[in-house]
């Protein structure tokens, strides 16, 4: 397969999760895509994402994330060099979630604190 081959299957995909119509679909879809172990990567670097732009520093987000300085040092990256042309930033900035109230670190967890949505089977 030659690399516009590959561009081409890859925009595809963008299309289609781009025309998922709710939420709820798109949980679902990326459910039936993803292992539980590639969602929870992605779910978790959105999530430090969210919280370096909420201005919290590597162990608050560590902390809360569980995700490792490398991780956390990567999404950094991303966003200051404008990743995808700063998409992310934009995209939480857009959703207000750069506003939202950052709670405590659970105590008997140290999962994402991120609103998620709720799957149902």
């Amino acid at each position: 397969m030659t690399k516009a081959e590959r561009r081409e299957r890859s925009l595809a995909l963008y299309e289609t999760i781009a025309k998922l119509k709710d939420p709820e679909e798109c949980c679902r879809f990326f459910e039936d895509l993803c292992t539980p172990v590639e969602l929870r990567s992605m779910e978790q670097r959105f999530d430090v994402a969210v919280y370096l732009q909420q201005g919290l520093v590597y162990l608050d987000i560590l902390e809360r994330t569980g995700a490792s300085s490398a991780t956390i040092s990567r999404v950094r990256r991303a966003m200051l060099d404008n990743g995808a042309g700063g998409v992310m930033r934009d995209v939480i900035l857009r959703s207000g979630l750069d506003k939202r109230e950052v709670p405590p670190v659970p105590q008997e967890t140290q999962e994402s604190t991120v609103e998620e949505v709720e799957c149902s089977n």
